[in-house]
């Protein structure tokens, strides 16, 4: 009887570190998503105010010397697929529009069957817009970059961010923290035409503004002198 006692004595220290320990592990991990969720909350904030006003109608947008259209995804034939065709189609009425005089297609060129600038600077051809119109950045690989390599490989100063319109409020953040005068006309016709793509686009933004947040104030480097970085017109 007095052994049985003593070994749960015995024990009654360790129960009580092991409870000890999960309770400190719950406190890090409620502290980790309340800072998380402060962190979320104050990027998308930033994104809110860094962006407002820039946001416009193809009718009624200002005129700027360039339109940048931001890439998306490509098909391994090299076809863009909709979300990024819908955002050349805007940025081809720009330019027939008068709206801006000429098209950066800004994306991911490092792979044959994954080349962005490529399959736009093709799109765009096919429907009508004069190749000495096109100029391909082929070092593009996430807005930020886009952005950066706008102002510093490009010289561009002002222009107008072509993207869709969920995705429009973070991308003219990331340009004007990168220095560019920068305006938005956004697809929408892909919400009708694809809904549930359109969702997860709306929802993978909130969380995408967290990094855009880190890129503004670490002015992460994006590719700037690879030999095929420079300015590549069609």
């Amino acid at each position: 009887m007095t052994s049985g006692c003593s070994d749960r004595t015995a024990g009654a220290p360790v129960r009580i570190r092991a409870l000890r320990g999960r309770r400190r592990l719950l406190r890090l991990g409620v502290a980790g998503v309340a800072g998380l969720a402060v962190a979320l909350g104050a990027s998308n904030a930033w994104v809110g105010l860094a962006s407002r006003g820039g946001v416009h109608r193809p009718e009624d947008v200002p005129h700027r010397p360039v339109a940048i259209v931001l890439g998306a995804g490509v098909y391994p034939d090299g076809r863009p697929q909709p979300l990024l065709a819908a955002r050349l189609d805007v940025a081809a009425d720009l330019l027939r529009r008068g709206r801006v005089d000429r098209l950066i297609v800004s994306g991911d060129g490092r792979h044959d069957h994954h080349d962005e600038p490529g399959a736009m600077r093709r799109y765009l051809l096919a429907h009508g817009v004069p190749a000495d119109r096109i100029t391909e950045d082929p070092e593009g690989r996430d807005t930020w970059a886009s952005c950066v390599r706008a102002v510093q490989v490009y010289g561009v100063r002002e222009a107008t961010l072509v993207s869709q319109t969920y995705h429009l409020p973070r991308a003219l953040a990331l340009a004007r923290a990168a220095g560019l005068d920068a305006v938005g006309v956004g697809d929408e016709t892909m919400a009708s035409a694809a809904p549930t793509v359109w969702a997860e686009g709306v929802a993978r933004e909130r969380l995408a503004a967290l990094k855009a947040a880190f890129d503004a104030l670490t002015r992460r480097d994006p590719v700037l002198g690879t030999p095929h970085a420079q300015p590549r017109r069609s």
